[in-house]
């Protein structure tokens, strides 16, 4: 019999997919993500034959060898920044993730931060739950027009593309983008104009949304002197990984003044923010649920059981991020 270890609660239905092919599946009962030596500890005691983990659970060479029977590693995420790929190549582990796991979700978050910024709906919330509204004022809470602007898209894969669509088609924008690959359907479909460096992009956005996967190339992608190439009435979104920015430039570039505001669904110390970030008053932060629908959430249960029952059943994967 197959065993199989969830390192998280995840939604019943790729739980029941494991079980009816007569696997045996074990789930962590901690409401909270496992700290790396718990999970090397139950890996050790156990002979499991998949794990299905979490964007939350480090899955490195160490862990790996804890485990010599564990086969495949399935993410229960689009990303997949948390896996070792050296490591599981070298020992012949597949990877996997949920590509399609809400990414359309998470174009649409990514408009809900753009629009709150710009429409200051979070300060306008706080104003009138805190008493202060006194009735219709021209000088209250000034927002800023979208419609003409420009949109800098950096990472122009599936979230990122239908963050430019929606710009483009949705609001009336202007969009430049950058990327290591040139999207040619997005500039003919969509009329985007590319950019062969993120300082371009930067440089002329009004608007800047980050679609861009964790790596070394990209962590601390936008620092402080990047954040001082972008105009001072500009906006920078972040639904991708919170280390693509360092959290603390940002914080400084806030406070004075060099960049307008910022929304965020991801940290670069999550679930922890750097000193001051909650403080500010030109921030939109979320708690990383870009992706958090029923359907997406139902969706990434089915696609990381059947990632699991596909390397059981001895054959490649369909999901796997071994390149």
């Amino acid at each position: 019999m197959k065993k199989i270890y969830i390192t998280r609660k995840i939604p019943d239905v790729g739980i029941k997919m494991l079980l009816e092919k007569g696997y045996e599946v074990d789930v962590n009962t901690k409401d909270r993500p496992l700290e790396k030596k718990e999970l090397i500890k139950i890996l050790k005691k156990n002979s499991y034959d998949a794990v299905l983990t979490l964007l939350t659970d480090i899955i490195d060479a160490e862990v790996m060898d804890s485990a010599p029977t564990v086969k495949i590693y399935a993410n229960f995420a689009i990303g997949f920044n948390n896996l070792d790929i050296e490591a599981a190549k070298a020992r012949g582990v597949y990877l996997t993730n949920t590509p399609n796991g809400g990414a359309e979700r998470v174009a649409e978050h990514t408009w809900a931060l753009i629009l709150a910024l710009t429409c200051r709906i979070v300060e306008g919330d706080s104003y009138i739950r805190n008493g202060k509204y006194n009735g219709w004022d021209p000088m209250l809470l000034h927002g800023e027009r979208i419609e003409g602007k420009t949109l800098g898209i950096i990472g122009t894969g599936r979230i990122g593309a239908n963050v430019a669509r929606k710009g483009r088609f949705g609001f009336g924008m202007n969009v430049a983008y950058y990327d290591v690959k040139r999207n040619e359907e997005l500039e003919k479909e969509d009329g985007a104009k590319f950019y062969p460096t993120v300082e371009e992009v930067l440089k002329i956005s009004d608007i800047v949304s980050l679609h861009v996967p964790l790596m070394d190339s990209t962590h601390h992608l936008i620092n402080i002197d990047r954040l001082k190439m972008m105009k001072p009435s500009a906006y920078l979104i972040n639904t991708s990984r919170g280390p693509v920015i360092d959290e603390n430039d940002l914080v400084y570039a806030l406070k004075n003044k060099i960049i307008k505001g910022a929304g965020l669904d991801v940290f670069e110390f999550e679930p922890k923010l750097v000193s001051g970030l909650a403080k500010l008053s030109d921030v939109v932060i979320t708690p990383h649920i870009a992706s958090a629908t029923e359907e997406a959430r139902l969706e990434m249960s089915k696609v990381s059981a059947q990632n699991i029952i596909d390397c059981m059943g001895g054959v490649i994967p369909r999901n796997n991020v071994l390149k």
